[in-house]
C-alpha cells in the first residue's frame, strides 16, 4: 500500500540557464491560484528513464508567485537520470507532478537564523532567505559552491541581503568552516541546511560539538547524494529464492513495488522513515542517503530507506510481505 498523492496536469512555460550545469524551469498547473506554500516545499515530477515512469522530487524554488512553480535542476551525469529527462524538455511540454508539500518545520519567532546551502541545496534556502529578509530577522546566508560561476542565483541574494550574504568559493580557497561557523552562534539560533548528504553530515556533527540542541538545526538533502557512486547492486527477500537487480536508474523502492513486494511510501525523499525495510544481511556496503536515521542507527545497517539509499554489492531485507500472498 501507499499514500494517495494528488497528481494534476501542468506545462512547462520556460526554462532558463542559472549557470552552465544550472537550469531553472518554470511550470505552470492546468489550474491555478497562486496559493501560498510552506518554505522547503517540493513537487514531485512524473519523468520517464529508460522507457519506464518515475518519480523525481524537485525543491521549489522562492516564494509562491501568480507565475506557476520554479524549480531548479543541476545536471547530474551520475545521477539515476531524472535530470537528464527534464534538461532535454522544451517549452510547451506537458507534464504531471504533485502539489506542494513539505517537511521542513520553521519557527518564525527565532532572534537569529542561519541558513545554508551547499551547491543546488540553494533552492529551497531561498525561500527561505526571502522570508526572512521580508520580516526584519536578523538572518545571515553561507552559501558553499565550488566557484561563483557555479552559485544560482547569486545576484539575487546579494542584493536581497548585502553583506548578510557569505560566498564560499572553493576555487577561492574560501572553504566553508563549519565547526567556527557553529561556535559562533549563540544560543536559540535556527539554522536551515540543504546539501550534500557528505556536508550534512559535516554539519550535524560540528552542530552537536558547537553544544547546540539538534532540535534547532532542521535540513534536507538531496535524494540522489550518497557516499557511493550510484550503481546497480542486488536485493534478496528473506526466505525466498528472490533476487532482484536494483539499476542505477531506479530506487529500491519501485523495483520492489514493481515486482509485487509493495513497501509503504510517502515522501520519496529520504524524511519520512516511512518505507524503511529490515535489513537481514549485507555482502558489500549500504549507502544511506536519507536524514530520517541517526548516524548511530545507520552503522547498525538494521533498516535501510528504499527510496533513496542504495547499495553496493548484495543486501539482503526482509519486507514483511510475499508475493505469493498480494
Amino acid at each position: 500500500m501507499r499514500f494517495i498523492e494528488t497528481w494534476i496536469p501542468a506545462t512547462l512555460v520556460s526554462t532558463r540557464d542559472l549557470s552552465p550545469g544550472i537550469r531553472e524551469f518554470l511550470i505552470m498547473p492546468d489550474q491555478f491560484d497562486g496559493s501560498a506554500y510552506p518554505v522547503g516545499s517540493h513537487i514531485s515530477v512524473s519523468v520517464t528513464i529508460d522507457g519506464q515512469p518515475e518519480t523525481r522530487s524537485y525543491s521549489l524554488v522562492g516564494e509562491a508567485t501568480s507565475q506557476g512553480f520554479k524549480i531548479a535542476v543541476r545536471r547530474a551525469e551520475d545521477s539515476r537520470g531524472g535530470s537528464r529527462y527534464m534538461w532535454q524538455l522544451a517549452p510547451g511540454a506537458r507534464l504531471d507532478i504533485t502539489r506542494p508539500a513539505s517537511l521542513v518545520a520553521v519557527d518564525w519567532e527565532r532572534d537569529v537564523y542561519c541558513l545554508i546551502a551547499g551547491g543546488i541545496g540553494i533552492t529551497p534556502i531561498l525561500g527561505a532567505a526571502q522570508a526572512l529578509a521580508r520580516r526584519g530577522s536578523q538572518v545571515a546566508l553561507h552559501y558553499a559552491v565550488r566557484g561563483r560561476a557555479d552559485a544560482a542565483y547569486l545576484d539575487e541574494l546579494a542584493d536581497m541581503l548585502g553583506d548578510r550574504l557569505v560566498v564560499h568559493a572553493s576555487d577561492e580557497d574560501k572553504r566553508l568552516d563549519l565547526d567556527a561557523l557553529f561556535a559562533s552562534l549563540p544560543k536559540g539560533t535556527l539554522t536551515l541546511f540543504c546539501g550534500p548528504m557528505r556536508m550534512l553530515d559535516a554539519a550535524r556533527h560540528a552542530w552537536i560539538g558547537a553544544g547546540h540542541p539538534l532540535s534547532d538545526l532542521r535540513y534536507e538533502t538531496f535524494g540522489s547524494s550518497g557516499t557511493l557512486p550510484t550503481e546497480a547492486f542486488r536485493v534478496r527477500l528473506k526466505d525466498s529464492d528472490v533476487e532482484l537487480e536494483i539499476p542505477r536508474e531506479r530506487s529500491m523502492l519501485d523495483v520492489l513495488n514493481a515486482s509485487g513486494f509493495e513497501v509503504i511510501s510517502d515522501c520519496k525523499r529520504g524524511e519520512c522513515g516511512l518505507c524503511a525495510i529490515d535489513v537481514v544481511a549485507v555482502d558489500g556496503e549500504i549507502d544511506h542517503r536519507d536524514v530520517f536515521f541517526s548516524d548511530h542507527q545507520k552503522q547498525s545497517n538494521a533498516k535501510i530507506c528504499t527510496c533513496v539509499s542504495r547499495a553496493r554489492g548484495t543486501i539482503t531485507v526482509d519486507t514483511l510481505l510475499r508475493a505469493d500472498a498480494v
